[in-house]
C-alpha cells in the first residue's frame, strides 16, 4: 500500500475533483473506463481515500484544546480561540470538511458496486470504503453532533436544490455509524494488507463511539445497557486475539515499528513525499544547544506531568508514593521519562534546562511570548531522535489512531459503569501498567475507585493522541476541567538550589460554557449554502 500511496496525488488530480460541501463536481469527471477497469486501477482511487484520513494536526494539535497540552506558540486557535471561548460559527475549529472525504468515499461504493470487477474484491473493497466513510461520520458526530447523513453521490448541477440536507439527530447519526461498521465488520478479513482496514478496526471504532454515547453527555440517566453494548463490542476486539501490547513504549510510535502488533488502525505515511510525517520537527522541543530544532506546536501541562505515577505505582497525591515537590521528577514511571522533556532530563545529547535567570532559552515562558516552551516542558513522546533535529519531510512514521491498550483501557471503562468491578477489568488495566513496569492496581477497589484508577491510566497512557478532548465532552468534564487555567513549572535558583513552584500558564486561561460549548458550530460558511441546516444551540 505505501508504494501505492505514492500515486495518490497523481491519481487525485487525473480522476477526482472534488467540489466544495456537499459535493458539486458532476461525476462525470471520473474517467470511468480507466479507473474502473482493473482493481489495480479502483485500488489506487480507495487508496485517495485512505490518504483523506487526518493525521495529527502539526500546526496546533487537538490535544491542545484539552488540559494535557498548549502550543508554544502565541497566536494559535487553541490559545486565543478554543481557550477562551470567543470563537463563533465563523472562525472556530471545525471537522466538517468531512464531508469531501465523505463524498469521496461515497462515490468509490457507487463507482465499485456498479462495476464488474470480482464480486470478492467488491466485497472487501467496499466494506473498506464504509468503515472510512463511518469514521469520517464519527469525526463529525464526536464534535458537531447530529449532522446529515449523505450515502449517494449529490451532484447540484443535475439535482439542483435537493443535495441540501436537514441535519439527522445525534442519535440517528450514532444509529448509522455503528450499523454501518456492524457490517463492515462482517465483510472484512481480521488481518489485510498494511494499512487497510480489518474486521478488528471496524469493531474498535464501533466501540468507541458507543462508550462515547454510554457517556454522561449523550447519556444523561445512565443507562447501563450503552455501557454493556460498548464492552461487549471491545471484548469482540480482545477475543480475536490478534492484538497484543508492544513490548516497547518509547519507539512503539517510531517508523521501524510502523503496523506493529498493537497497531489497529493507522493514518500511513510516507517520508520523501507529500504524504511525510513532520510532526517530529513541528511539535518537539524547540532549542537543543542553542540552535532551534523544533517549533514546540505542543508543550505538555504541569496538570498532565502530575498524573504520571511515582516508580512504585502509586499516585503522587498518595502520601505513601514519595513524593517530593521539590525534587518532582525522581522516581516517576517509565512513560513520564517516555513522553516529558522536563528540566535537566537529555535531549539530543543536550542537557534542557527550562529554569528561570541562567540564560536558558529553553526556560519557561510565562509572557506567552513564544519564545520557549509555556509548561516548562516538551514533548519526548512518539519523537524520533532521527528526525527531530533535521525537520526534514524524511519520516514514515504513521499515526496511529486505534492501538490495542485503547481496547484495553475502553473495555475496562464499560465492564467497570456496567456491571462494577471484576477480574477482567483488573486484568485490563494491569496488563499496560505491567509493560510500564507498574505494580498492579490494589485489589478490592470499589467501582467509583476503580473509575478514579481508569481515568488516570487512560490519560497517562494515551497522551497527546488527541484523545484528551473527546473523553472530556463524552463525559462532561468539559464544564470543569476546561473552566480552570492549565499549569505550568516555575524553576528558581535559590541559593543555587533549584525551587519549584508550580504557576497558571501564560495564555492559558480557559472558558467552557457548558450550554454550548459541548458542540462545536456548523461552520457560517456551510449554513450560507443550505437553509435547511440548523445551528448549534446558543451560537449566534
Amino acid at each position: 500500500m505505501k508504494h501505492q500511496l505514492l500515486s495518490i496525488v497523481f491519481i487525485a488530480l487525473t480522476f477526482f475533483s472534488c467540489g466544495k460541501f456537499l459535493g458539486v463536481s458532476p461525476k462525470d469527471q471520473v474517467a470511468d473506463g480507466t479507473l474502473w477497469a482493473s482493481t489495480a486501477n479502483a485500488d489506487l482511487f480507495l487508496n485517495d481515500v485512505y490518504a483523506s484520513v487526518p493525521s495529527i494536526d502539526f500546526g496546533d494539535p487537538w490535544e491542545n484544546y484539552s488540559d494535557n497540552s498548549m502550543n508554544g506558540q502565541a497566536g494559535r486557535v487553541s490559545t486565543n480561540i478554543y481557550g477562551p471561548s470567543i470563537y463563533t460559527p465563523s472562525n472556530a475549529p471545525s471537522r466538517w470538511g468531512q464531508y469531501t472525504n465523505i463524498r469521496k468515499a461515497n462515490l468509490f461504493i457507487a463507482k465499485a458496486s456498479a462495476s464488474a470487477l470480482p464480486e470478492a474484491w467488491k466485497k472487501s473493497r467496499i466494506a473498506e470504503a464504509r468503515f472510512l466513510r463511518a469514521y469520517f461520520y464519527s469525526l463529525l458526530w464526536t464534535y458537531h453532533g447530529g449532522v446529515p447523513i449523505i450515502k449517494e453521490v449529490l451532484n447540484l448541477k443535475e439535482q439542483g436544490d435537493e443535495v441540501f440536507r436537514a441535519r439527522n439527530t445525534a442519535a440517528e447519526t450514532f444509529a448509522f455509524i455503528t450499523k454501518e461498521l456492524e457490517e463492515a465488520a462482517a465483510d472484512l478479513d481480521i488481518t489485510a494488507e498494511t494499512g487497510r482496514a480489518t474486521r478488528g478496526a471496524a469493531l474498535t471504532l464501533k466501540g468507541s463511539c458507543e462508550l462515547f454515547y454510554a457517556g454522561a453527555l449523550h447519556n444523561p440517566t445512565n443507562d447501563k445497557a450503552r455501557w454493556e453494548l460498548a464492552a461487549a463490542t471491545f471484548k469482540k476486539v480482545i477475543d480475536l486475539n490478534t492484538y497484543k501490547l508492544f513490548p516497547d513504549y518509547n519507539t512503539l510510535f517510531f517508523e521501524e515499528n510502523n503496523n506493529n502488533v498493537e497497531v489497529i488502525f493507522s493514518r500511513q505515511h510516507l517520508g520523501g513525499t507529500d504524504l511525510a510525517n513532520l510532526r517530529d520537527g513541528n511539535i518537539g522541543p524547540r532549542f537543543v544547544g542553542g540552535a532551534l530544532t523544533g517549533y514546540g506546536h505542543l508543550n505538555p501541562t504541569q496538570d498532565i506531568v502530575d498524573e504520571y505515577a511515582m516508580a512504585n505505582g502509586l499516585p503522587i497525591t498518595d502520601p505513601a508514593s514519595g513524593y517530593n515537590p521539590q525534587k518532582p521528577y525522581e522516581n516517576r514511571e517509565k512513560r513520564f521519562y517516555q513522553s516529558i522533556v522536563y528540566d535537566g532530563s537529555t535531549w539530543l545529547g543536550d542537557v534542557m534546562i527550562m529554569k528561570q535567570g541562567v540564560g536558558s532559552m529553553n526556560a519557561t515562558d510565562l509572557n506567552n511570548s513564544s519564545i520557549s516552551t509555556r509548561t516548562g516542558y516538551y514533548i519526548r513522546k512518539g519523537i524520533n531522535p532521527k528526525y527531530a533535529s533535521a525537520r526534514s519531510n524524511l519520516n514514515s512514521a504513521n499515526w496511529i489512531i486505534f492501538r490495542y491498550a485503547e481496547v484495553l483501557l475502553s473495555y475496562a471503562e464499560a465492564r467497570n459503569e456496567a456491571t462494577g468491578p471484576d477480574q477482567s477489568v483488573y486484568d485490563a488495566i494491569n496488563a499496560i501498567r505491567k509493560r510500564s513496569e507498574l505494580a498492579d492496581l490494589t485489589p478490592g477497589m470499589n467501582q467509583s475507585q476503580l473509575r478514579t484508577a481508569i481515568y488516570r491510566e487512560r490519560r497517562v497512557e494515551l497522551a497527546f493522541e488527541d484523545k484528551r478532548l473527546p473523553d472530556l465532552l463524552r463525559l462532561k468534564l468539559a464544564e470543569v476541567i476546561l473552566n480552570q487555567p492549565v499549569h505550568a513549572i516555575k524553576i528558581d535558583l535559590v541559593n543555587n538550589v533549584p525551587v519549584y513552584t508550580i504557576v497558571p500558564a501564560g495564555g492559558g486561561n480557559r472558558k467552557f460554557y457548558p450550554n454550548k460549548n459541548y458542540f462545536l458550530p456548523i461552520p457560517q460558511s456551510a449554513m450560507d449554502k443550505n437553509a435547511k441546516l440548523v445551528q448549534n444551540p446558543n451560537y449566534l
